[in-house]
Formats: structure tokens, C-alpha cells, sequence
């Protein structure tokens, strides 16, 4: 009998990626990977052109298809992930209109979610779960595309990445809790798409049927078209499963919720997260995400940019990429000689980055280190308003492409005071598109775990790294009527920054 082989494919903020995997083992088959250029525009724009997406696609399965050989007619499904909010509008023709995607790092529009915050910020976050905020799609496409663009017809139909991946492969629209409920359009009490999310867009004649149908992580949305088969390599007909989130993917990837793992992404974005009960009343997190389960719910504390920060002093130093940024941080001491940075490169929420008490004597090794620890340190700063809301945090995997990186994973758990696993393979959004695509199956997902390891902090530093974050969160707290004055808000508009508790950094339960 023949054995069985899944397909995950993982549309990233930085990179497209598909993994075969086989069913009975788990064993990876087939990996490839294509980095996607994206657009910089002013004002903080991040896009994508539609023609860079679909030859992304096209590459990385038919090369996946060639490394199958012979073996490519045993695919039984697949399944698709992708970084959540962006914006992915078609128009009449079914065509991304403009001819691009934005990215959730977008920053356009940050003064409108600034604006929608004031106004019904309270009542949003009761309702959906977490504040406006710039990267959303309704929040995108009024600002883009203004408020007529669904009645004028220039909007017809809104999904997520991994939709847009799907609808490429199988022409459906459909899309899952997961996605919606993290872009703040679903009622976190109910589970079902929130009348208060779509007349706070200010897009007249919005609704849910814009973004199709909610259907259950690992439910066929259809089949392979045989032109799309055709220009990927792959027999046509092949199931395409809806998926979830990345983030989702990742930590079913690694089984999180099975095995009580909080995660720390070393993305793009600076993500932080666990799953946990329904808590009422609801801890003071960023995000509360209604993903499927009535008695689960996924908490998140996240900011726009981590790894980002690390990839674009590379660009500015010349350096080729973050692992060479890491390598020239680790040759200057924790604390970069009194130099600190603010990791928010892609802003947010009004806040934007620096270097803090830079002098003549810096280095760029200095600025390495800045930037390396405070990406570092953020992440144990956000972990730590999880552990404040009550939530279980204790036990961590790092996932994300820092995550390779050794030395930056210790220095995390350094910070955190505990020793963290690890998943040093980056393709955990696509392995868990791949479990999605086994689940719409029936075929045991058991054998498709994520392999991890587990980093050890150092010890002899922790007194270091515990007067380290006590500096940091102080910095980051008081720089918030900075923030405001840069963006020219008077006084009392000024953004409020999380606040986080601090402790020692040996505890178990709450990290400064």
C-alpha cells in the first residue's frame, strides 16, 4: 500500500514555503522556500504584488513535486497557513485590487485605528477581544480604499493570506475563527462574526459574506483545479483544507495546547501566546482569540516587529542577514556599554524605534547587542503580562526563524529566568498546514509533531539579565509622552504602553 504524503504551505510575512510530509513518519519529503519582496512606501505602506505571490506558489510546489519524483501521484491533501490581518481585497474580477496585498505590518493606518480606539475601543475589546490597530483588514481597506469601496463595487470580496492561497488553488472563499477572531471581526463570547466589528469599519454595505463562510480547522474547502495542478506539478483533484492562522499552525504543530507550552515567536512580528480556559473576567492582554473550541480561547500579547528589528540593522550595516547581526552582537557584553534600543521598526499603536544614550564610544557591535537584547527582552516583557493576566506561562517553546539561532534563544531564556524549548525547524506553520490537511482525512496527526530541544540560561548571569529587564521595562514605560510628542498628539492622548509587573527574574510565574 502506498504511504500517504500531506502538504502544508505557509505564506509568511517574509518568505512562501511548502513542506511535504509523510503521513506514517512524519519525515519531511520535500522543502521549499521563496522569499517575497515586499514594497516599502511611505508613510509606513508594506505591499505585495499579486504576481509575486502566485510565482512564489508556483515555485515552491513544483519544486516540491520534482523533489517527490514518481512519488508526487501519493498526495492525499493539502493544507495552507499564513501570517493573519493584511489586507486581501478582490475586486469584480476576482483579482487582488491594485494588483497587490498589504501586509498586517502595514502603519497607514495607524491614525485611524488611533481614532477608532478612542471612540469605541472599550466597547471593540469587550466585544471581539482586543483594541483597533493598524494592521486589520476593515481598518486597512477604509483607510486604502475608503468607505465606499464595497458599495462602489472596487471591493468585493475580503480574506486572509492563507484564503487568498486557498482561493488560488481551489477558486472557494471560505475562511476559519482563527484568522477572523485575531483581525478583531468575531464576537469572542459567541464564536460568530460581530455586528459591532463591521459598522465600527466605516465601510458602507460591509458584511461577513465578504469573507465567506467560518468553517473548522481541517474541513475541505475543495479540490486542486486542473489548471492550477497543472502549473504546480501536481495531480489534479487533490483535497485543499482550510487551515488557521500561523501561529495556530506552529502550535499545533508542536502540540501547545497537549502539552500546556506557552510560545514565543521570533518572527517578523513579536508574538507571544498561550491557550488557556475561557477566564472571566478576561485577563488584561492584548488579544483574546476565539479559534473554535466554546471552552478554549487563544491569548496573545504581541507587538509589530522582533525579528524585523534584527533584519533591518542588517540591511543598514551591510551585514547579509540576522544570524551575521547575532554574530557581531555576541562579541560586546549583555547591555551593549549603557546603549539601548527601542524594537518597534514597524511601529505601532504610535510608538516607533531608536538607539537610547548612544555616544561616540559606541560600536557597531554596540548597536548589534542593543538591538539583539531588546528584541530579547520585549518578548520576556510580553510573556510577562501573560503570566500577570493568570495565565500558564511557565513552559515555553521558541518558535520563528530566530529560533535557529542558539545564542539568541539562550539570551531569551535568560531573560525569562527558566530554560526554554525550542523548534529550531522554521516550517512549523507549514507542518501544521499539513496536519490540517491530514485531520480533513482522517489520518492520525500523532506522528507529525514538530521535533524541538530545550536551551538552557546562563547562569551565571542571571543576576545581569534580572537588572537588565528592570532597565528595560523602565525605559519602555517612560518613554510613552515621547511617543506621543513625536507623533504630535497633545499630552493626554498620549499612547499607553503595556505595563508590566515586575519580578525576579528566577520566577517561575512572572517575568519582568
Amino acid at each position: 500500500m502506498k504511504t500517504k504524503i500531506l502538504i502544508g504551505i505557509d505564506l509568511g510575512s517574509s518568505s512562501l514555503k511548502a513542506l511535504a510530509l509523510e503521513a506514517v513518519s512524519g519525515r519531511t519529503l520535500a522543502l521549499s522556500r521563496m522569499p517575497l519582496q515586499h514594497h516599502r512606501l511611505p508613510g509606513g505602506g508594506c505591499e505585495l504584488g499579486a504576481p509575486a505571490i502566485r510565482a512564489a506558489l508556483s515555485t515552491v510546489l513544483r519544486d516540491v513535486a520534482h523533489q517527490l519524483g514518481p512519488r508526487v501521484g501519493e498526495v492525499r491533501a493539502i493544507g495552507c497557513t499564513g501570517h493573519g490581518a493584511g489586507l486581501y481585497a478582490l475586486d469584480a474580477s476576482n483579482e487582488l485590487v491594485g494588483g497587490r496585498a498589504v501586509a498586517s505590518t502595514d502603519q497607514r493606518a495607524d491614525a485611524r485605528a488611533s481614532s477608532l480606539a478612542r471612540h469605541c475601543g472599550p466597547q471593540l475589546r469587550a466585544d471581539v477581544g482586543c483594541q483597533p490597530w493598524p494592521g486589520q483588514p476593515t481598518v486597512i481597506a477604509a483607510e486604502l480604499l475608503g468607505a465606499d469601496a464595497v458599495r462602489s463595487g472596487t471591493v468585493r470580496r475580503l480574506m486572509f493570506a492563507k484564503d487568498y492561497l486557498g482561493f488560488l488553488l481551489t477558486g472557494e472563499i471560505a475562511t476559519d475563527a482563527s484568522d477572523a477572531s485575531t483581525a478583531g471581526l468575531i464576537s469572542v463570547a459567541t464564536g460568530s462574526w460581530s455586528p459591532m466589528a463591521f459598522a465600527a469599519s466605516g465601510i458602507a454595505d460591509l458584511s461577513p459574506q465578504a469573507f465567506g463562510p467560518l468553517l473548522p480547522s481541517g474541513e475541505v474547502i475543495g479540490t486542486l483545479l486542473p489548471a492550477e495542478a497543472t502549473a504546480h506539478g501536481l495531480p489534479a483533484g487533490i483535497p485543499v483544507a482550510m487551515g488557521a492562522i500561523d501561529l495556530l499552525a506552529s502550535m499545533t504543530a508542536i502540540r501547545a495546547q497537549e502539552r500546556g507550552r506557552a510560545v514565543v515567536v521570533l518572527g517578523t512580528w513579536c508574538v507571544n501566546a498561550v491557550i488557556g480556559p475561557v477566564m472571566e473576567p478576561r485577563p488584561d492582554v492584548a488579544a483574546v482569540v476565539h479559534f473554535g473550541p466554546r471552552d478554549q480561547r487563544l491569548y496573545m500579547e504581541n507587538s509589530p516587529s522582533s525579528m524585523a528589528n534584527i533584519a533591518w540593522l542588517a540591511g543598514v550595516l551591510g551585514l547579509p542577514d540576522a544570524r551575521a547581526v547575532v554574530d557581531l552582537a555576541m562579541s560586546v557584553p549583555l547591555g551593549a556599554g549603557g546603549l539601548r534600543f527601542l524594537p518597534f521598526v514597524n511601529g505601532g499603536a504610535g510608538v516607533t524605534a531608536g538607539f537610547v544614550g548612544l555616544k561616540s564610544h559606541h560600536t557597531r557591535g554596540d548597536m548589534a547587542r542593543a538591538v539583539v537584547d531588546a528584541v530579547a527582552a520585549l518578548h520576556a516583557r510580553h510573556t510577562a503580562r501573560l503570566a500577570v493576566g493568570g495565565l500558564p506561562v511557565a513552559a515555553n517553546t521558541v518558535l520563528g526563524g530566530g529560533a535557529s539561532d542558539a545564542r539568541l534563544v539562550r539570551l531569551l531564556a535568560g531573560l525569562l529566568g527558566r530554560p526554554v524549548e525550542r523548534c529550531a525547524d522554521d516550517e512549523t506553520g507549514a507542518r501544521g498546514a499539513a496536519i490540517y490537511a491530514a485531520m480533513s482525512q482522517g489520518i492520525d496527526t500523532h506522528p507529525l509533531r514538530a521535533p524541538c530541544d530545550t536551551v538552557e540560561p546562563d547562569a551565571a548571569q542571571a543576576c545581569a539579565h534580572a537588572d537588565f529587564n528592570a532597565a528595560f521595562n523602565e525605559l519602555i514605560d517612560t518613554m510613552s509622552p515621547v511617543f506621543g510628542h513625536l507623533a504630535g498628539r497633545p499630552p493626554s492622548s498620549t499612547p499607553t504602553l503595556p505595563q508590566t509587573t515586575c519580578a525576579p527574574a528566577q520566577s517561575a510565574e512572572v517575568s519582568p
